[in-house]
């Protein structure tokens, strides 16, 4: 196939990458330790472990899942645990022990843990005490036959690491009575694992490193298999693409997203192999203190999401937080508003350079280039050794400019989802294409938009309207704080576009907004309802709007006024 956005691609990236079949995420590790011992890895709650500290912690970690754990090549071990420095401690440790990481929400109820357990058949669970009492409901009904539980200061300084402890227990009481029979403390585990012997395990690229599970926004979710070859071929792709402007041992990252998803797992370990100094905000919805970090943190690169780049901007002294040091902030997970990226660019001088990928991807797909002067409103150009293609429903190639179904080819594809053939046989096509579920178009110089997920389509008398757009348009209105375009019945046409508006400005009327829709939107793709609500809208573990949930809250609030 032509690809045309090579033409587009900055003059030092190369149209492709090279990865060693014997290459894994151990091995990566091991030589970023030994070339960066003393260089600062991850910072958290005012304390730091250098990559020497990583590399010692996570064997020791690894040779206890080893000789304690009897874990056994290829066994899935859930990590349920947010940003804390147990985190890569844990990571890197199941991994070096030849696991499987199961990322699992920490927030998950009883009923959700359960199915991923289950679904994973995860032999050992690393949580945090806050959420043991979650495990124990469920872990007699699943194959977990080992526990290792960690508290929120376990690896923070003495004597703070006592005192945020107690803090958490006794005086903010966020920890419910839990017992595990035989749970051991993380502590003790790496203490005792010091005293083992590790041994190597021989990692493949096509050994699995990971069980991520899609975020089940359309559906229960569903567990991609990542190999560590993906892995590696992604972080690979993504050096290539950064290489200019983001430089080894030179940098420090802003990590305020979950490393429980996959976007901020696989921009973490992206910075990771550039020897960044990561610093992991562990609960960004606390915006006065995420600020303060901001404000007290010279760094050079974060990542977001546009909900969160929304919050910021409002948020007091956000201004403070600009360094003049800042080279690169990355936007995923959500498309990001126009309005939101033009705030973002005065305040911070620098634009939000927009992404795109899946859980299914590993998950960088496409990306904007680093050097570009404002934000472009596209989600950049395909990464090296990656192929997309807009296609319809027969699978057939569309020209530039038609809408059609994203697909994607390439090292960082997954090798289908965990036990369900069936579903991986619906999105995975014989000759290696993953057809994502996202409508989008490619222009003529080879950038890519997305429109919308294909499944939100608003069809109103036969024409289709991508919620994207009309959200987009509503959140130009600087009264608007979110919104969140949703089909809606009608007599006359099938559908008509809901708009279910959080405001800024609590006087905006519904025709004051209307008026300056008509400013952006052709007439069908206007609202036939705008409804306004309090607080905030449903949204995902890493803060993107569910258009799903939203819309089934305004059917049940339809019935009952019926």
């Amino acid at each position: 196939m032509e690809r045309t956005w090579l033409t587009s691609y900055p003059p030092d990236v190369p149209a492709t990458i090279s990865v060693d079949a014997s290459d894994s995420l151990p091995a990566l590790l091991a030589r970023i330790c030994a070339s960066h011992a003393h260089r600062p890895a991850f910072s958290n709650q005012g304390a730091t472990i250098s990559y020497g500290e990583l590399d010692r912690l996570s064997l020791a970690f690894a040779a206890y899942l080893q000789k304690v754990a009897a874990l056994q090549k290829g066994e899935r071990v859930a990590i349920m645990l947010p940003n804390l420095l147990q985190y890569p401690v844990a990571l890197f440790g199941v991994l070096r022990a030849g696991g499987v990481v199961v990322n699992t929400n920490p927030l998950y109820t009883a009923t959700e843990l359960e199915r991923q357990l289950l679904d994973s058949g995860a032999s050992v669970l690393v949580v945090l005490d806050n959420f043991a009492h979650v495990a124990e409901q469920v872990l007699s009904r699943t194959r977990v036959r080992h526990v290792i539980v960690t508290a929120v200061g376990d690896m923070l300084h003495f004597p703070k690491a006592q005192i945020v402890n107690m803090v958490v227990k006794h005086i903010k009481h966020m920890v419910p009575e839990w017992h595990i029979d035989g749970a051991d403390r993380f502590m003790d585990a790496l203490e005792e694992g010091e005293q083992q012997a590790f041994e190597v395990v021989p990692l493949q690229a096509d050994d699995t490193a990971f069980l991520q599970y899609t975020g089940g926004t359309t559906g229960v979710p569903k567990g991609a298999i990542l190999s560590h070859g993906n892995m590696v071929a992604n972080l690979e792709q993504t050096a290539a693409w950064v290489k200019s402007v983001l430089l080894e041992g030179e940098e420090t990252a802003v990590i305020p997203l979950p490393l429980y998803h996959v976007f901020a797992l696989t921009a973490t370990l992206a910075f990771l192999r550039l020897a960044a100094h990561n610093v992991l905000i562990t609960n960004p919805r606390d915006t006065e203190a995420l600020v303060k970090e901001l404000r007290h943190t010279r760094f050079s690169v974060m990542i977001g999401v546009n909900t969160l780049f929304n919050v910021l901007l409002d948020a007091p002294h956000i201004e403070q937080a600009n360094h003049g040091s800042v080279k690169v902030v990355v936007a995923g997970g959500m498309a990001v508003q126009r309005a939101v990226a033009q705030r973002w660019h005065k305040v911070f001088g620098v634009p939000l350079i927009e992404g795109y990928g899946l859980t299914e991807t590993s998950p960088i797909v496409t990306a904007n280039p680093l050097t570009i002067a404002a934000y472009t409103g596209t989600i950049g150009l395909p990464l090296p050794s990656t192929d997309v293609a807009i296609m319809d429903d027969a699978g057939n190639v569309l020209g530039i400019g038609a809408p059609g179904e994203l697909c994607v080819r390439g090292p960082q594809v997954m090798k289908g989802y965990w036990q369900r053939p069936e579903e991986t046989a619906k999105v995975m096509t014989s000759d290696g294409w993953l057809r994502t579920g996202d409508i989008g178009v490619m222009d003529g110089a080879g950038y890519f938009r997305i429109v919308d997920r294909k499944k939100d389509v608003i069809v109103v008398s036969g024409f289709k309207v991508f919620p994207n757009e009309v959200e987009d348009a509503a959140m130009l209105h600087p009264g608007i704080h979110e919104a969140a375009a949703i089909p809606a019945p009608d007599e006359h046409s099938d559908e008509v576009v809901k708009l279910v508006v959080v405001r800024r400005d609590p006087t905006l009327t519904a025709d004051a907004l209307l008026v300056h829709l008509h400013k952006h939107l052709t007439g069908y793709k206007l609202p036939r309802y705008i409804v306004f609500r309090d607080g905030e809208l449903p949204k995902s573990n890493i803060g993107k709007v569910l258009r799903r949930i939203v819309k089934e809250e305004e059917e049940k609030k339809s019935q009952v006024a019926a």
